[in-house]
Formats: C-alpha cells, structure tokens, sequence
C-alpha cells in the first residue's frame, strides 16, 4: 500500500493510542508502516532533498493536529498519550477523522485561523482538504517552480550569442570545481568555429589530471559517430576523462557507446545543463530564500 496522507493517519494513530501508554514519534511511525503495510522502498522514501522519510513527516504532522485538538497531549518531551477527550472521541466510533471533524473543538479551529491569518488566506474557517503536508506542499511548489525556471533557461542558452554560450561553460565548469579560476578555465577552452566549443581543463588545484571538454548547441541529437570521434579526440590529447555538453539530447546508440567503451565520459544534455546551472547558480539569481526551522529539543534538554 502506498504511503497514506496525513489526514488518513489521524484516526489510526489515534486508535494506536487507545491502550492508554506513551509512544514516540519512531514507535508511531513503525506501527503505522505495519499498519498501512508500507513497502520498505516506499518507507524510506526521503521528503525532497531532507533527511526526513515522507512517512514521518506525515505522522508528525497528524501527531501535532491531533494535540492542537485536544485528543492526545505529552507529559514527557516526546512522547504523547490519548486523552479523556480523545477517548471519546474513540468512543463514538467516527469513520473518519480530518481537518474538518477537527475543527468542531475549539482550540484546533483556534489555532487554524491563527495560521490562515498569518498567511493572509482569505477564508480563515476553511481548513481545506489536502492530505500533503505544509512542506510537502512547499516542496511541490519548489519544484514546480524548479521546473518552468530550467526550461525556460534552456530556452535562453539557445538563443543567446555565441560568446555567452562560451561564457557560460566556462562559468560552469569552475563553479563545479574544474579549471582553476574563470581566467585559465576561459584560455584553456576555446571557441572551435563549428558551432561548439572545446578545451582541455584541469581536473584538480594542482593539474595533476586533466578533462577534455566539448560543448555543443542546438536542437539536434548528438549521434554515436559524434562520440566516437569525441572519444578519439580525448585520447589524442592525453586526457583520461571526457565532458560532453549538448543543449539538445544525445541518440540512444550514443548513450549505450559510451557505457561499453573503456574511457571515462560524462553526457550532459540540455535538461541537465538546466540543472547544473541552477544547481550552482550560473544564468540565474536567488530572488527570495525560506528557511524552514524545527524545534531544538537539545536546547531544551537539562541533560
């Protein structure tokens, strides 16, 4: 079964507390991956770039709505218990438990309004019906966004001077790491006349290995014959590791070449050149920053 939205953990975890005893976030998590019986690929799925597994986002947020409702509540840093309230609740035996059965309590309707009024929304009573959480919502959005920025950047290197084109991989090239400074990167790699670029950079401080760089544009798919001769041209120069960069997509028979062939290279095409632009910020600026922030239970800690 699928990883369930946090709306539909409310009611399990609820029942999970019913006995009475305390639990921890990690015991919640393990009983309701036995409970929804979550394949273990799917458990350890991590939300966005985090540290954090989907599944324990999902349950921290049910955890907190639960006690902003009144129905679980903590003696202990980190633990919680069901409460009179909760048990009643239990009691009536519901089908189901979500935002909207949640709101008939006062505290939680309370706290809702607090945080629609803090986010300017419009109808603070509404509490919506989405089963993602807070950042899984932020990360959907991120990506979108993510998304339309490097296509839109692809769409610029196109259509951009030729000397930008160049610019810009030399840019990349140092942030990633290679060619020492702009400077020496930008004399090592040149431009070739044929609508592409090419150059030998060092792979290390010290020049200790160095890199064969090719670098093409346009809307045509780099075929097998332009690898092979890539792969020949990186020989002859004493290089034992290849980058080569299109804005378009390279041919399947080019990408099964390189997988059999006994040299080191690397295929970027235009998608990943998007990617690795954004990713070290060449061609793009930072407009806004969110810092999302969590509890600091050391600081609270006496120990």
């Amino acid at each position: 079964m699928a990883i369930p939205d946090y709306q539909t953990i409310l009611l399990p975890m609820l029942r999970m507390l019913a006995d009475g005893k305390e639990r921890t976030i990690d015991e919640a998590v393990a009983w309701l991956t036995a409970e929804f019986e979550v394949p273990d690929d799917e458990r350890r799925q991590l939300l966005g770039g985090g540290r954090q597994t989907i599944i324990r986002n999902r349950a921290g947020w049910a955890r907190t709505y639960l006690k902003k409702a009144g129905l679980i509540a903590s003696r202990r840093r980190g633990m919680v218990h069901i409460t009179d309230r909760g048990r009643s609740v239990l009691g009536s035996n519901p089908e189901r438990i979500d935002l909207h059965f949640l709101m008939q309590f006062p505290e939680f309707a309370a706290f809702r309004r607090l945080g629609h009024e803090r986010a300017g929304a419009a109808d603070p009573a509404e509490p919506g019906a989405s089963g993602v959480t807070p950042e899984e919502s932020l990360e959907t959005a991120y990506q979108r966004l993510r998304f339309d920025l490097e296509a839109d950047l692809l769409e610029q290197v196109q259509t951009a001077p030729a000397t930008i084109f160049e610019r810009l991989v030399v840019d990349l090239l140092v942030r990633m790491g290679y060619g020492g400074s702009v400077r020496d990167a930008g004399r090592a790699v040149g431009k070739t006349g044929d609508g592409g670029i090419e150059g030998i950079i060092d792979a290390d401080p010290l020049g200790l290995d160095v890199v064969y760089i090719q670098a093409k544009r346009g809307n045509a798919s780099v075929g097998r014959p332009e690898i092979q001769k890539f792969a020949g041209a990186l020989f002859g120069h004493g290089a034992r590791k290849g980058v080569f960069l299109t804005t378009a997509a390279f041919a399947d028979e080019a990408i099964e070449y390189v997988a059999r062939i006994d040299a080191n290279i690397v295929l970027i095409d235009g998608p990943a050149l998007a990617r690795f632009m954004t990713d070290y910020s060449v061609g793009v600026s930072t407009t806004r920053a969110y810092l999302l922030k969590r509890i600091d239970s050391d600081y609270f800690s006496e120990e």
